[in-house]
């Protein structure tokens, strides 16, 4: 199990983010906050921090050693157990501006605060056993949602379904792990010849479940990563028009002059909860000049490393033999043909072979099925509400697989009339596995590497 020292210490930092604000928070945590508050904060009512009801607000002053007043402030002051760090906690609320913020925070550590590091009010909730390991790493997954479908499948896993799960299933492993044992250590009593299978049904029972946890790990990357969707064509298909469509913006500049693009766009969006980087880039062409010669590598090594294309065409004119070989030389399996340019008449343009869709930037036309094409792709065909429980996290996922693999092992053991003792191995690695998700058994190494993900003040 992780030991970390320096719980004795009492940590302070500024948890809203950097910038102008209406309001910022300095939090501190640990034996002393209580203490290091009532040397900083004088209350416009009597009475010391000390015997504060906690959950209340208190209105006053921040001052320094001198008396000066540094800002006006609201404190409040959570104990020890019931606060996230289940360590007496203060939260001071001044002024958002970054000189006065900054200044609280400078006092606060003048008396005797230390400065958090990267997560560690997080890390000590998980330390002091208020949240596991995935629980902590959900509260990450959540600051870092791009969208409503990512930010439940973050907040299921912070509320300890995943964690409820693997408990469920870590219980079911013991039981068999038991069973195996005990016929390992009085074989003398092991007179039933089914054992064997039912350890292997109890075995499988297990595998199924993970695999249906795994099921979810490519849509969860997705909701936590997204996409990139990368647009490319000739020049003056109407690529930075469905851009713009996309996004519901005029992000990028059209005109009706061929080339107006000539560096690579990138924008984020939502497209039916998923979160999508569309990449605008310059079309593909034989280039004028050297700026179009980096403009056109750029956009094919942007296509390249695209999880979707869409492949621009202006439905409205007779295909050319350009369009012919941008469409072959786009090796990416995933490829959209966006036959733009819907509302003018049709040239009467027959299929390359790829999935492709009619639309119209300017008029709007067909979007709804575009995005629809794109979802199905990126999902696999596999639809997705974001309700249920998601596996969104690749260190959760290579967990659950090497869980599975060692699983395998020991049902094809007893099931086969094998070792036992290498079939309970098996099921004790199994188990190892899914307590180093939750953090009954992990790495320093690995701690560190997580929490150093997150921000001071988290």
């Amino acid at each position: 199990m992780y030991q970390y020292k320096g719980l004795e210490d009492t940590i302070a930092a500024i948890i809203t983010p950097s910038g102008t604000g209406g309001v910022g928070i300095v939090r501190l945590s640990g034996a002393e906050a209580v203490a290091i508050l009532a040397r900083v904060f004088a209350g416009k009512k009597p009475g010391l921090p000390s015997t504060w009801r906690a959950y209340t607000l208190h209105y006053g002053w921040i001052k320094a050693p001198s008396g000066d007043v540094v800002d006006e402030a609201l404190v409040s002051v959570m104990r020890a157990p019931g606060s996230y760090t289940c360590e007496d906690v203060v939260e001071i609320s001044c002024h958002g501006g970054p000189a006065a913020v900054r200044a609280v925070l400078e006092l606060c550590l003048a008396q005797g605060a230390r400065l958090a590091q990267p997560g560690e009010f997080t890390k000590r909730a998980f330390l002091n056993g208020r949240i596991d390991l995935a629980q902590a790493e959900a509260v990450l997954d959540i600051i870092g949602a791009r969208t409503e479908a990512a930010l439940r499948a973050s907040e299921h896993q912070l509320k300890g379904d995943l964690s409820s799960e693997l408990e469920m299933l870590r219980e079911m492993l013991l039981n068999v792990l038991s069973g195996i044992e005990a016929s390992l250590n009085f074989p003398e009593d092991d007179t039933d010849e089914g054992q064997g299978a039912r350890l292997g049904a109890d075995i499988a029972a297990v595998r199924a479940r993970l695999a249906s946890l795994l099921a979810t790990a490519r849509s969860g990357r997705i909701l936590r990563e997204g996409i990139k969707v990368v647009i490319c064509g000739k020049p003056n298909v109407g690529k930075s028009s469905l851009l713009n469509a996309l996004l519901r913006a005029p992000r990028a500049i059209v005109t009706d002059v061929a080339g107006t693009t000539r560096d690579v766009l990138e924008e984020a969006a939502n497209i039916d909860g998923i979160p999508v980087n569309l990449v605008d880039t310059a079309g593909i062409l034989l280039p004028r000049d050297k700026v179009e010669e980096e403009a056109v590598r750029r956009s094919r090594l942007s296509v390249e490393g695209a999880d979707i294309v869409l492949l621009v065409l202006d439905r409205s004119l007779p295909l050319e033999e350009a369009d012919r070989a941008l469409a072959a030389e786009i090796s990416n399996p995933h490829v959209i043909h966006v036959w733009n340019k819907a509302d003018l008449p049709s040239a009467g343009n027959r299929g390359l072979g790829r999935p492709s869709v009619s639309v119209s930037a300017v008029a709007r036309q067909g979007l709804d099925q575009l995005r629809a094409m794109m979802v199905r792709i990126a999902l696999d065909g596999e639809g997705f509400d974001g309700r249920g429980l998601v596996i969104n996290d690749v260190r959760h996922a290579e967990a659950l697989r090497r869980a599975e693999s060692a699983l395998a092992r020991a049902g094809a053991a007893v099931q086969e009339g094998g070792s036992f003792e290498f079939a309970a191995e098996d099921i004790k690695a199994a188990v190892n596995e899914l307590d180093a998700i939750t953090g009954r058994n992990v790495d320093d190494d690995v701690l560190e590497q997580i929490f150093a993900k997150f921000c001071i003040g988290k």
